[in-house]
């Protein structure tokens, strides 16, 4: 009790959509002998209605009704709640990785939290609460097959962030073609914010591995996952770039084709 492991445990696990939103002050002691922890599934407050599948993204015309990117915004904030818990999940399942790995996860997962504060109140201005749409747990079902930190980082952070990196902007510029200026705003600030994680995984992926090549990066996937997941239309070059990804490693992935 009292450590940061107990709290993340407990937020992980927890079932209060209040906590899962907001989530309590964390304790600054952690466990001098922590272990491994490797949790399957996170809480889920029964407000949400948990799916096996959910509706394929919108196109812009499709984003015009505000019932619309309210669907999209809830999704938005369904995957940013993921990736806080996947942070965790991390730090729970890794004792053993640097602490400076384990501190950084905390850094990322305040980030993931005041982005999902940020769509929740988008979504409200557009009529509706979170909880309102069925969720996908897409995410859990494919990190926590992450072995070690370096399949970790690889998946989420170069992976799933980094393809983020792509698809933000291209949403903005849906939403600020459908006329919500204020959600292209959000989206694309949320960007910026996601290429320090991008650099974050970088950084500890080169640590841990003792480089950034690319077919050792795709080695690292947890299966199904695939390159193909990890990007958008177009991509986002600058921004990978300022992320630390060599541009070597970005031709590889835009070329890529499923075998």
């Amino acid at each position: 009790m009292g450590t940061i492991e107990r709290w993340a445990f407990d937020y992980i696990a927890g079932d209060r959509l209040d906590l899962k939103l907001a989530p309590p002050p964390r304790p600054a002691r952690w466990e001098e002998v922590a272990i491994a922890r490797r949790l399957d599934r996170p809480g889920r407050p029964a407000e949400l209605i948990v799916v096996e599948r959910t509706r394929r993204s919108l196109g812009p015309a499709s984003l015009r009704p505000a019932s619309r990117r309210a669907q999209q915004f809830h999704t938005f904030l369904h995957h940013e709640l993921q990736a806080a818990e996947l942070m965790l999940w991390a730090l729970l399942a890794f004792p053993d990785a640097p602490h400076a790995f384990r501190a950084g996860l905390l850094g990322i997962f305040d980030d993931e939290i005041r982005h999902l504060q940020m769509y929740r109140e988008h979504l409200e201005r557009l009529g509706a609460r979170y909880g309102d749409f069925p969720v996908r747990d897409w995410f859990w079902e494919r990190i926590p097959q992450s072995p070690t930190p370096a399949h970790f980082v690889a998946a989420l952070g170069i992976g799933l962030e980094g393809g983020n990196l792509d698809h933000a902007r291209r949403y903005a510029a849906k939403l600020r073609a459908a006329g919500d200026d204020e959600g292209a705003r959000i989206q694309e600030a949320v960007a910026e914010e996601e290429i320090a994680h991008v650099r974050f995984a970088v950084h500890w992926f080169r640590q841990m591995t003792g480089g950034l090549d690319y077919e050792t990066w795709r080695a690292h996937l947890p299966r199904p996952l695939s390159p193909l997941l990890m990007r958008g239309e177009p991509i986002a070059r600058a921004a990978r770039r300022r992320a630390g990804l060599p541009d070597d490693f970005v031709d590889r992935l835009a070329r890529y084709r499923p075998e």
